[in-house]
């Protein structure tokens, strides 16, 4: 697994991305006395990282040779959050911007890269599956995702950890407002797979702090209630209206880890009732 390190070994984390997730870990990484740089696409949001203490950067890899600062990649860690944006139509550029960030990664020489997924690699197709399952993604977010993870993988010269985030739940993303006052909303049986954004934060941290390059890791609550409960009771306790699912069980997984605990000592802590 390498060299244990500790958090103030690492002088600067580079965080490609800082959307919900990514701004967040940056404030948590500052607490603890880490540098950290941030890069947004949004010249608006460059005031808001500044106030953050995120040392921020404007940074657009989706635009052929776009120049940007280069002091951005003089880190210890880079971290990439950049979401496929399949839904919007943008999902055919986002291998040319991960193809480009490979670039950049070796053009300034990083060695250490963590390459933020998604669980969507894998197929709803009625059962568990771990990191040693092999990914049939049947979406277009999931294709695009796992054809990313595979450019990483295929490098030498550095060393990727991907961590498959599950379904993303925490401040600003209140579970309880996904399915409010919905009627018969399909297959109210199926498992839920579900992180919250502390444990997003913990597990990335236990990755750093570890040294733990050169992995895959779930990221996913060990808790899978029906998404009837789950959703009924997140709605409830938001104070908002009850929805109405159709008990049935269509297609599920159940996303679970095996690598987390063993490799990082870490165990998720805010748990998904």
């Amino acid at each position: 697994m390498g060299t244990t390190a500790t958090f103030q070994d690492k002088k600067v984390i580079s965080i490609l991305g800082c959307g919900w997730y990514g701004q967040a870990l940056a404030k948590t990484l500052i607490n603890d006395g880490i540098q950290v740089k941030g890069s947004t696409t949004s010249p608006q949001k460059m005031e808001l990282l500044l106030a953050d203490g995120i040392e921020p950067y404007l940074i657009d890899l989706s635009v052929d040779h776009e120049p940007y600062d280069a002091e951005f990649f003089n880190c210890d860690v880079l971290l990439i959050a950049i979401p496929p944006k399949a839904r919007s139509g943008q999902g055919a550029n986002f291998t040319n911007k991960i193809k480009a960030i490979i670039n950049a990664i070796n053009q300034h020489g990083l060695k250490k890269i963590v390459f933020i997924s998604s669980t969507g690699v894998y197929a709803d197709l009625n059962m568990e599956v771990d990191e040693n399952t092999p990914p049939q993604p049947n979406t277009e977010a999931g294709k695009i995702l796992f054809a990313a993870e595979s450019l990483f993988t295929e490098e030498e010269t550095f060393k990727t950890t991907i961590i498959r985030f599950a379904g993303l739940i925490g401040p600003g993303r209140d579970p309880g407002r996904f399915f409010a006052g919905k009627k018969d909303i399909p297959n109210g049986d199926a498992p839920v797979n579900l992180i919250h954004l502390n444990d997003c934060i913990g597990l990335t941290r236990a990755i750093i702090d570890k040294n733990a390059f050169g992995y895959l890791f779930n990221g996913c609550s060990p808790n899978h209630p029906a998404k009837s409960i789950f959703y009924t009771s997140a709605a409830l306790n938001s104070g908002f209206e009850k929805p109405e699912f159709i008990h049935e069980l269509k297609e599920w997984k159940i996303v679970k880890s095996v690598h987390v605990e063993p490799i990082l000592n870490y165990q998720f802590n805010t748990g998904i009732q």
